[in-house]
């Protein structure tokens, strides 16, 4: 097996054999795939110094092998919070309303990728597999390759791939796309995703594709596949039986009552659809009076990117709802909305998961969304809870039977939440089943698997 060498803005050292304790189902399923071919982990410290040194901190934690950078105050200003986020970030979810096109930013992408590239080339060994992560380093592969690296090298998506008419707001788009094509395989979240890149290249670059299913341009040909992520499914459902889930579970119960709970869960940001889900169970208590009292949703939704402008926006107006709803509604014995600004150990949130009747994951739009198959997973296979979900989140296309719905609607929120409240134990017995066997057969090694596998398929690289 060829060594795999991952690279991703964010590194996250493993804290235990075969165990994720705090981790995500990603780290995992990365930190099972460097154990297994003695690779390395590269990016960015998080951390900032007064001047860019190349120093790389290595470190070797439970078999994984991790190397991280500092960078300047200025790439985390350019790099990651200008063009990262405020760039691509929002464009990409479709917000072009909130995309900024500062030069600088840019400028600063560049520079940043560059300095990947220049710092990682040594590490890398003849035989070793390549893999880069995510919009903050599109460009990384044609770096690599402009300084000799003729290693296989994948790229995967994590978020979305704008349509074609969308993607031409973005000044230099046509070098963006370009940079992919210095990779073997290229990997998105979803069909649509991969048919969005195809639309494009056909369109704007006067690509075509080969009877292999590759897609060519010019002289340059790459594999493109989509490959949805999952999460560490076993782990998961293990983590439900833990002390620390059903200590969180029977609180929860406790706290609700004998009401049933509806639960959220995302990250503080404009793309998970929050002031719209807030909006439809603003409908359903306009339309509903019987279940006042009745239900409440609990919405976690811990901040991220504080420093930019669009972020304090949006944690402002959700405490502006949250605050009017309870206040039209609430009474001295009922609260409608609990709204949490923190975060919870995966543990707690599957206890708290499988408290809840209804999983409420709203997105506008999501490369993938993990919390729908967490909830999914979290759930007592006797007596399950529904789903519900939007169909613009890359899940829908893999969770076919939770309860899809039109985000924008508030109309079809609250209608989804009055069938899902309704619902009969076996219809939400099938429906769980569905999705549940998904979950779990495509799950986070069957990703990496499928994604590597494509990768050591490659005979000759594309540089």
């Amino acid at each position: 097996m060829s060594r795999l060498v991952i690279v991703s803005n964010r590194v996250q050292p493993p804290i235990g054999e075969g165990g994720s304790g705090g981790q995500g189902g990603l780290a995992v399923a990365l930190s099972a795939a460097l154990r297994e071919s003695s690779g390395i982990w590269f990016g960015w410290s998080g951390e900032t110094t007064e001047q860019f040194t190349g120093h790389i901190n290595l470190q070797r934690n439970f078999g994984v092998t991790t190397a991280t950078i500092d960078l300047e105050e200025q790439d985390v200003d350019e790099y990651y919070n200008g063009y990262a986020n405020r760039t691509l970030w929002p464009l990409f979810h479709y917000r072009m309303d909130l995309a900024e096109f500062e030069s600088g930013f840019a400028e600063g992408y560049e520079r940043v990728n560059q300095r990947f590239a220049e710092t990682l080339e040594p590490l890398i060994e003849a035989d070793d597999l390549v893999w880069v992560h995510d919009y903050h380093m599109f460009p990384l592969g044609q770096y690599l390759r402009d300084r000799g690296i003729a290693n296989r090298i994948g790229f995967f998506l994590h978020i979305p791939w704008p349509p074609y008419r969308l993607l031409l707001s973005l000044p230099n788009h046509r070098q963006l796309a370009e940079t992919l094509f210095a990779y073997d395989v290229v990997g998105f979240q979803t069909r649509d995703s991969l048919d969005s890149f195809r639309d494009y290249v056909i369109q704007e670059m006067g690509g075509s594709f080969g009877e292999d299913g590759r897609i060519i341009v010019g002289d340059r040909s790459i594999i493109a596949i989509h490959c949805p992520i999952g999460i560490d499914t076993d782990n998961f459902v293990e983590a439900t039986r833990s002390t620390a889930a059903r200590h969180a579970h029977h609180r929860m119960r406790e706290s609700a009552n004998g009401r049933e709970m509806i639960i959220g869960v995302d990250r503080l940001d404009y793309s998970k659809g929050l002031q719209e889900r807030f909006l439809g169970y603003e409908r359903l208590l306009q339309q509903n009076e019987k279940i006042h009292g009745e239900v409440f949703l609990l919405q976690i939704a811990p901040p991220s990117r504080s420093d930019v402008q669009s972020y304090q926006e949006i944690r402002a107006s959700l405490d502006s709802l949250s605050g009017r709803i309870n206040g039209a509604y609430a009474d001295v014995e009922w609260v409608p909305i609990r709204y949490v600004n923190r975060g919870y150990p995966r543990d707690r949130l599957a206890g708290i998961y499988r408290a809840a009747r209804i999983g409420l994951v709203t997105p506008l739009r999501d490369g993938m969304n993990l919390v729908a198959k967490e909830y999914v997973a979290a759930q007592d296979p006797e007596d399950p809870g529904v789903l519900i979900l939007s169909r613009f989140a890359g899940a829908a296309e893999q969770l076919t039977e939770a309860l899809l719905i039109n985000p924008y609607s508030a109309e079809e929120i609250a209608d989804a939440i009055e069938q899902a409240l309704a619902m009969p134990l076996e219809e939400r017995q099938a429906r769980w089943r569905a999705c549940m066997d998904n979950v779990e057969k495509e799950d986070v090694m069957w990703w990496r698997r499928r994604f590597t596998a494509a990768l050591e398929a490659v005979t000759q690289s594309a540089a």
